[in-house]
């Protein structure tokens, strides 16, 4: 037992000592895979939806997203809060530590999803009707929601032990798990959807019985006492040590979907009401924002995959004060980051109506508003992958003040005004509302780019 401790302390350290580049692309190819499956997901999810029940449900789907945002404000607190504190830990050799940090992890993620799921489902209708459901639109987003957070718990669940197994040198079994959920979605959605006709029901089934089936895998994989980090009864009791700093750490990326959370709401209430005063409509210019949306996650899925690769190396090196580790990792971090985007932006501008097509089944207003709304978003999109990496590499070295700020810049800070503004200026305020995603990105580059560059001069600093 005790050889197989000191080997997998043996691959902790291992962050340590090998070369950047081959470490980097060990761990960030399996996240950034596991992301763009799940991202390929979400839209094949959407393209079962729009064409097996139809425009309604696609539109319907794009009021969840401030819910669904909300939701996973929670588990990513907990989730990137506890592997990044757990990565740190391991960087300092405190392996019981980094023990207890996973029961915590655990009960904190069972205790907020059960919480959350029932305090937002006897909220549901008045919460949707608030995001701009229309009496068209409010049976397909509330009976998808309804599914959504009746596992609420799951989910949490089965994120949070992602990440972890990233921050535990396994980011192939994190891999696994994403290629099983989406497996296991792509033969139930289907299946849910077309053969039981469950209509958006069964898409939302689909994503919690493939959640819950590889969540049983993860805690079969943390049962196994041979590593050092593994699930017994000692730790699962929460202790206020491990719980303030994983929140504090986590908070930023909670902002992240906080704000989302509340663009998202701005956005498809500011769509209901000037589509509404214009020939295109206010479902019609929700649904267009959903669909591009879901398009533009993907890129971003594949940039926070490469985050998540990312975090455990810096926070090791951070913690083991190996600053010049740090700086190669952000570096090569920042490059593929930009090289994601910038094919992403070009993909997208090429072929916008193709794309969204898939997504819209005998609506040609919703096909062309959806093309038009994700070519003016993706106008500046090279420059996100900079500043994605820069809150997480802020994250990562437990620099919470700084990463939280960045996490707010783009969407508090400058998207939100701009929402409000725009759409006044512009002679057709739904363009003011597309325009103001492309504009606050370019801010939000500068700021980043600033803050950045600044660090790096104290990490160089330490290193003379």
């Amino acid at each position: 037992m005790s050889d197989n401790k000191d080997s997998t302390a043996k691959q902790y350290n291992e962050l340590g000592e090998k070369p950047v580049g081959r470490l980097l692309l060990s761990y960030a190819i399996p996240a950034i895979i596991a992301m763009a499956a799940s991202s390929v997901y979400n839209i094949i999810d959407g393209i079962f939806v729009g064409q097996g029940v139809g425009p309604a449900a696609i539109m319907g789907l794009a009021l969840c997203a401030p819910v669904m945002s909300l939701t996973a404000a929670f588990g990513a607190m907990v989730g990137v809060g506890g592997a990044t504190l757990m990565s740190v830990r391991l960087g300092q050799k405190d392996y019981r530590a980094a023990q207890d940090i996973l029961g915590n992890v655990v009960l904190m993620n069972i205790l907020m999803g059960l919480a959350l799921g029932v305090v937002l489902q006897l909220c549901l209708e008045p919460i949707l009707r608030f995001f701009g459901a229309s009496d068209y639109t409010i049976g397909p987003a509330y009976d998808f929601m309804t599914i959504i957070l009746l596992g609420n718990v799951v989910t949490h669940l089965y994120f949070g032990l992602n990440a972890l197994l990233r921050s535990t040198n396994r980011p192939k079994m994190a891999m696994y798990a994403t290629f099983g959920t989406v497996g296991f979605n792509c033969v139930l959605a289907p299946l849910f959807i077309f053969v039981f006709d469950w209509g958006i029901r069964g898409a939302a089934a689909a994503t919690i019985c493939s959640q819950f089936l590889m969540l049983l895998w993860q805690l079969y994989l943390f049962s196994d006492k041979s590593n050092i980090v593994h699930l017994e009864r000692r730790i699962m009791h929460l202790k206020w040590r491990i719980v303030r700093p994983a929140l504090t750490i986590g908070l930023p990326q909670f902002l992240i979907n906080l704000c989302a959370c509340l663009v998202a709401i701005v956005i498809t209430r500011s769509m209901t009401y000037f589509g509404s005063q214009t020939d295109l409509g206010g479902d019609v210019a929700v649904g267009a924002y959903g669909i591009q949306n879901r398009l533009i996650l993907f890129i971003v899925m594949a940039v926070i995959g490469l985050n998540q690769g990312m975090q455990p190396i810096a926070g090791y090196n951070y913690g083991a004060q190996k600053y010049d580790r740090l700086l190669q990792v952000l570096r090569k971090s920042l490059i593929f980051a930009t090289i994601f985007t910038t094919v992403g932006w070009a993909v997208c501008l090429l072929f916008a109506t193709p794309l969204v097509s898939l997504f819209a089944k005998g609506s040609p207003e919703l096909v062309a508003e959806a093309a038009r709304g994700l070519r003016i978003n993706i106008c500046t999109f090279p420059l996100v992958g900079m500043q994605i990496i820069a809150t997480a590499f802020f994250q990562s070295m437990g620099k919470a003040g700084k990463s939280i700020f960045l996490s707010l810049s783009r969407q508090l800070l400058f998207l939100l005004p701009l929402l409000i503004v725009l759409p006044h200026i512009f002679s057709n305020p739904v363009d003011g509302v597309w325009a103001s995603l492309p504009i606050s990105d370019a801010i939000a580059f500068c700021v980043a780019f600033a803050m950045l560059t600044q660090q790096v001069r104290k990490l160089r600093s330490n290193l003379s």
